[in-house]
């Protein structure tokens, strides 16, 4: 953990507004979350009571993608973006578990995070794992950081998940993805999930939260979600509901088969 996490004050965690990494860290079994976190996601699952599944096939969504990354691709860099609280399987554990040498760099803005980045900074000897604080907003500051542990000039594996929604602008959240997608070479890859606007629940629960004084999630229709990775080779099966990319046995929970879609994109 650096010295800067180690000093920052708890007064910069304002603890009375919910963070959608604490919430989800709540849905998950966590408890790295404050009494506003959890009243938002009660309230949340009063109106969406699948968004705990929703949340562990998320989790698991991170899980079989980082493994296919690791055992079926020669990438050996990732970059986590909004990579949220620690929990199992983080993508250091199970990237570095099949690939020792592994180097990954997590990004998120929550000061609760870099508190606890220790956790996140535990990989192999062989590898490297490092985390970094900053803005999806701010993709330059992303990769001038990031690039002290990566080399940008080998292929990286971009990992967004569940991010995207938080840029207000769609137009914008498209740029973004462009510019991390133009900083890196041939043969690297994009992971994306993100909820979409066709479930009517889901849609409620999310209209409820964004009225919380959270930063918003902002649900896109399918197309906007696919046009992230126009330009890349789609990963069989393509861009579909989480749990049903490549599940596997080693999934739990009652698969939720909606409102949050899931890809990997090739860079030709």
């Amino acid at each position: 953990m650096t010295d800067e996490a180690q000093q920052r004050p708890a007064s910069q965690i304002d603890s009375s507004v919910p963070h959608s990494a604490r919430i989800f860290n709540y849905w998950l079994g966590g408890k790295d979350n404050y009494p506003a976190d959890r009243a938002a996601g009660d309230r949340f699952r009063e109106v969406f009571p699948e968004i705990v599944d929703l949340a562990r096939s998320g989790r698991q969504f991170l899980v079989r993608t980082v493994r296919y990354l690791a055992t079926e691709t020669p990438v050996r860099q990732f970059l986590d973006v909004g990579t949220g609280l620690p929990t199992a399987n983080n993508t250091h554990e199970i990237a570095q578990g099949i690939v020792p040498e592994s180097r990954i760099v997590y990004v998120d803005n929550d000061p609760l995070v870099l508190a606890h980045a220790q956790a996140l900074l535990v990989g192999t000897p062989e590898g490297a794992t490092d985390y970094i604080e900053a803005d999806l907003g701010d993709p330059e500051a992303i990769l001038t950081q990031a690039a002290k542990t990566l080399d940008l000039s080998e292929p990286v594996a971009i990992v967004l998940m569940g991010i995207l929604a938080h840029i207000e602008e769609y137009d914008r959240a498209l740029a973004i993805v462009r510019q991390l997608m133009d900083a890196v070479p041939s043969g690297s890859y994009l992971v994306v999930r993100d909820g979409t606007n066709t479930n009517a629940a889901y849609s409620e629960a999310i209209s409820r939260y964004n009225q919380s004084g959270a930063v918003p999630y902002n649900l896109r229709s399918r197309d906007q979600i696919a046009g992230y990775l126009d330009g890349l080779e789609l990963v069989e099966p393509g861009l579909v509901s989480c749990p049903l990319w490549r599940p596997d046995t080693m999934d739990i929970g009652t698969p939720v088969e909606l409102a949050v879609l899931g890809a990997i994109g090739r860079k030709p």
